[in-house]
């Protein structure tokens, strides 16, 4: 069970009796949340093995037809779809790799989790993605490659093309990281700078049968996005992935190695990436096991049976983070006031991924920017709390996966000498939050749906 760290205290955080009943809530619903989206428990619902007979979400696999079951994929979730994996259908699988974060705990018998860099690629990474390569070119028609695919598969299968090095490929990484661009669009130049991602292992496999088991941290869920869409068409082109880095002003800054790549590209001197029409996706079936929705349903079913009003705002948010928490700010000021958009007591529910651009020199991720920046609008109001998570525990480069603030936090930080402004100038969230004591802490929780912030109105 999926638990989150020190939450008597966060509770007792909530100075008056309505905002540490509120906090309890919020707490708990996330909890809840995060169990309903646990790759293991998910891969054990929507996967069903009857004698020979695999099916999963309306598709069928005799495996008694394959000569072959290999298992290859990478993710934050990988390590725990494996292991579930591995456990359901034993000594049918005659061999897998696949690529985990560093830290993992897992066991998958026979498939073999391979330790690699998250979210900047590294060496590791590209021996581990050689070797999936390997098991997918040798794969024939007979054969049946599950692949499992969960958020950070881009950065922890990586294999750059036509000469990049792994350096250059960590160094546009990093900036597009730091620049504030969407995951679709980092996505859109890793795959054009890949020799796997974008549809690539979808063509290198060919002609055997490729099931994918997908755990989406993608806004909206689109198929060519999540982990750059391995076995996938991609709807992008090189002349995107320079639109990308020319609207971030990195194209001047970019290694040579990859302006070289993506020049050729446009000229047509190296190929594009597999599209929609080549026949190598005839083969290749896309499951998506889980997404941001079911955690924020998970997390409406959960509240409503505590008694409050709910609402799914959106599983598709995103935007500059601090903005973000402005925003959810004023939609819990205005449920207060009003009762719009819902009665209270109630709980919204807002899912998806935002960005920060790093200006400051401070530690913190984009949950615990939403809850900083929201807290400075919340100044007053009792019995309404805001938090804010990421959904695998790990929230920008720091331990937690989010923080968590109500109408009391700004009056707290005061008592402390803490200016708050100052710390969100600095993207330094992170520190501000523990001083509080207020940082949501879980751990690596082995899923990957994108990110959840709850307001809670009593």
């Amino acid at each position: 069970m999926i638990a989150i760290e020190s939450k008597k205290q966060l509770i007792e955080n909530g100075v008056t009796q309505l905002n540490r009943k509120a906090r309890e809530l919020v707490l708990k619903s996330l909890e809840h949340a995060l169990n309903a989206v646990d790759s293991r428990q998910l891969m054990k619902s929507k996967l069903l093995l009857k004698n020979s007979m695999l099916r999963v979400n309306g598709c069928s696999f005799d495996l008694r037809k394959f000569k072959n079951v290999y298992v290859i994929g990478g993710g934050k979730a990988s390590g725990a779809m494996a292991e579930s994996l591995a456990q359901s259908l034993g000594r049918r699988i005659t061999n897998g790799f696949v690529n985990v974060p560093r830290g993992g705990k897992h066991e998958a018998g026979i498939i073999e989790l391979h330790e690699a860099s998250h979210p900047i690629p590294d060496k590791a990474g590209v021996e581990g993605t050689r070797c999936m390569l390997k098991i997918a070119e040798q794969a024939r028609k007979e054969d049946l490659i599950i692949c499992l695919i969960s958020g950070g598969g881009s950065s922890l299968m990586p294999l750059p093309r036509n000469g990049i090095t792994i350096h250059d490929k960590m160094k546009i990484t990093d900036a597009l990281l730091n620049c504030g661009a969407t995951i679709n669009e980092i996505n859109t130049v890793r795959k054009h700078i890949s020799d796997f991602k974008g549809g690539w292992l979808a063509k290198k496999a060919y002609p055997a049968t490729v099931l994918n088991l997908i755990l989406s941290d993608v806004v909206g869920d689109p198929l060519d996005s999540i982990a750059s869409g391995p076995t996938v068409p991609d709807l992008t082109t090189f002349n995107d992935a320079v639109k990308v880095l020319n609207k971030h002003d990195l194209w001047d800054k970019a290694p040579a190695s990859i302006k070289k790549v993506l020049s050729d590209g446009e000229k047509g001197l190296i190929p594009e990436t597999p599209k929609a029409n080549d026949k190598v996706f005839k083969n290749v079936y896309n499951v998506i096991i889980g997404s941001n929705r079911l955690a924020g349903l998970a997390l409406c079913k959960h509240l409503r049976s505590s008694g409050l009003n709910t609402l799914l705002l959106t599983s598709t948010l995103e935007g500059e983070s601090r903005h973000v928490g402005v925003m959810l700010a004023s939609i819990a000021r205005e449920a207060s006031f009003s009762g719009n958009p819902i009665l209270t007591p109630a709980a919204i529910i807002a899912g998806g991924e935002t960005t920060v651009t790093v200006t400051g020199k401070g530690l913190g991720g984009r949950n615990q920017e939403i809850a900083l920046a929201a807290a400075l609008k919340m100044g007053g109001l009792d019995g309404v709390v805001i938090a804010s998570l990421s959904t695998d525990g790990v929230d920008g480069p720091t331990d937690a996966a989010g923080a968590i603030t109500d109408g009391k936090t700004m009056f707290r930080a005061a008592e402390m000498e803490l200016n708050p402004e100052e710390f969100l100038v600095e993207n330094d969230s992170y520190n501000f939050f523990s001083k509080l004591g207020d940082l949501i802490l879980t751990g690596p929780t082995g899923t990957n749906v994108n990110d959840v912030s709850v307001i809670v109105v009593l």
